[in-house]
């Protein structure tokens, strides 16, 4: 656990779930830069905060529980971000109808004094959410983004040009930097073009051709990524009434093409980001006529399945979080398979070579068979004794 301090308290804070073998903090350089600046805005004093704050990419809570005597309202498309949040609040004290947890599928207030935007890795995430937020922005709305420099682009400042209205960046600190925009009444309101929908290829089975649902801040948004075209050609061959997880789901073509492949089973599709389950439940309804066998969960991995209830796990399992490399999401992910997996159930998982998830594997359920490879990725099965 580590402590931020800031001109409104000290807050102890973590990521979520808390792991001690994790060493990153819930916040960085980024989040202190923008609070710094909204204690003494361009040496003017501090920022008025009395009207709605709207903090949206808050990753681990650090803001609004920062800021949560001005009763902020976060969105996010992280369920992990959502119940860092809650826990960050309770950690702290601060009762948690102080703030109004949204999602990036939820309507946003209809107007908006403060907008704080962490920028997201996603520029089209980015995009998706100044549309849908412009009509709540007025002249004198304050609006200030912050992220690291690496996450900061001449793109990622013209869409809030395009969108909003006139746009600066701050001097670098600690690799840090702020973006501040002037909104424009007058600049015309376009609906976003999110979600996307594109075609499947030729060569990916009962897939092909069929339609993909994306909206935005999914991988691999405009195309299918050639880890899971690899998977989709791989797939098992299953028929008879089992349980059957997409885990981390994405936008659903996995457990999508299982459904097609064995229309027997129940699939359960999970992610912890809210547009990747709007994404999966849109490409499923497209594409499988009865939706009786099928329920989608925003959460924490199968954190909500009971132990030894399910026949199939499938899982093409992240290795970043926000721009950090970690596998902390992998080694959950596989443990929370093994334990909703029944006696003889299988997780099969996609990744790259380098990473090396054979030996986790091997060490967490006592075998690892390669299905397929080629020179970047494999793919794995793991049974549960």
């Amino acid at each position: 656990m580590n402590r931020l301090t800031t001109s409104w308290g000290g807050f102890d804070l973590t990521r979520f779930p808390e792991d001690p073998r994790d060493p990153l903090r819930a916040w960085d350089a980024a989040d202190e830069y923008l609070l710094r600046h909204l204690e003494g805005i361009d040496d003017a004093g501090p920022a008025d905060l009395s009207g709605t704050v709207v903090v949206v990419g808050d990753r681990w809570g650090s803001l609004v529980t920062s800021l949560a005597a001005h009763r902020p309202v976060q969105i996010t498309d992280s369920f992990l971000g959502q119940e860092a949040t809650r826990a960050n609040l309770a950690r702290n004290g601060i009762d948690a109808d102080a703030v109004r947890l949204l999602s990036v599928r939820d309507l946003p207030p209809e107007r908006i004094d403060v907008l704080l935007i962490r920028v997201p890795k996603s520029l089209a995430l980015l995009e998706d959410q100044l549309h849908r937020l412009a009509p709540a922005v007025h002249a004198d709305t304050v609006v200030v983004g912050t992220g690291m420099v690496t996450e900061i682009h001449t793109s990622t400042l013209k869409l809030f040009e395009r969108i909003l209205g006139p746009t600066r960046t701050s001097l670098a600190v600690k690799k840090a930097r702020l973006i501040v925009c002037t909104p424009d009444p007058q600049l015309a309101r376009v609906p976003s073009p999110w979600p996307l929908h594109y075609a499947l290829p030729a060569d990916v089975g009962t897939l092909a051709g069929r339609t993909v649902t994306n909206h935005a801040g999914i991988f691999c948004a405009e195309r299918l990524d050639i880890g899971t075209r690899f998977f989709l050609r791989g797939l098992p061959q299953r028929h008879g009434s089992e349980r059957v997880v997409d885990l981390g789901c994405g936008n659903g073509v996995i457990g999508t093409a299982a459904a097609l492949a064995n229309p027997e089973a129940a699939l359960t599709f999970v992610d912890e980001s809210f547009s990747a389950v709007a994404s999966a439940e849109a490409t499923y309804r497209e594409n499988i006529v009865s939706d009786a066998k099928a329920e989608f969960v925003v959460g924490d991995g199968l954190s909500g399945v009971p132990d030894g209830t399910v026949d199939l796990v499938l899982n093409n399992p992240p290795f970043h979080s926000h721009q950090a490399t970690t596998d902390a999401t992998a080694r959950r992910m596989f443990g929370g398979a093994r334990r909703a997996l029944r006696p003889g159930g299988e997780l099969w998982v996609i990744g790259n070579r380098h990473l090396g998830y054979h030996v986790r594997l091997r060490r967490l359920f006592g075998n690892c068979e390669i299905v397929a490879s080629d020179p970047k990725f494999v793919l794995l099965r793991a049974v549960k004794g």
